[in-house]
């Protein structure tokens, strides 16, 4: 998997058209889960793209400390469904740690996980912190990695 790193300015219209549609196929067709993906956030982040044969299978949007949590934050995790058993959300998540420790000189960072991806993360050496919580009807609990 090719993997790009951007800041907002620099994502092309079909760029930007790819994300936001593997976004929506996955968060709110796939997930059923009617919510604001365009939520203002995009232009403070940087945006993880990942692609196979030149499509875009894999995407993630990072932030500096203090924008979305008190720490680094790694956001809108997604993978197009038929391409998960190639493992690329494993090639993503570690392309988004390093963007981070490149970027924002830190390696404490803070996620938003849906419970079912605990151990997911978990093998990224991310850990369970406090109660899950429902985010957009669907079961989330909060992970950082330090």
């Amino acid at each position: 998997m090719k993997i790009l790193v951007k800041r907002f300015e620099e994502l092309g219209l079909h760029e930007l058209y790819e994300l936001l549609q593997l976004r929506s196929e996955v968060f709110v067709v796939e997930q059923d889960c009617v919510y604001q993906d365009i939520d203002g956030k995009d232009e403070k982040a940087l945006h993880i793209l990942g692609y196979d044969n030149d499509k875009l299978v894999a995407y993630t949007r990072i932030f500096p400390p203090g924008i979305y949590f008190s720490e680094a934050a790694i956001g809108r995790v997604v993978v197009r469904e038929n391409s998960r058993k190639n493992k690329f959300g494993h090639d993503i998540l570690k392309a988004s740690i390093k963007a981070i420790e490149e970027n924002y000189s830190t390696n404490r960072i803070k996620l938003s996980a849906q419970t079912y991806l605990t151990k997911f993360y978990e093998s990224h050496g991310f850990k369970q912190k406090g109660e899950g919580y429902l985010e957009d009807g669907i079961p989330h609990i909060a992970m950082v990695k330090e």
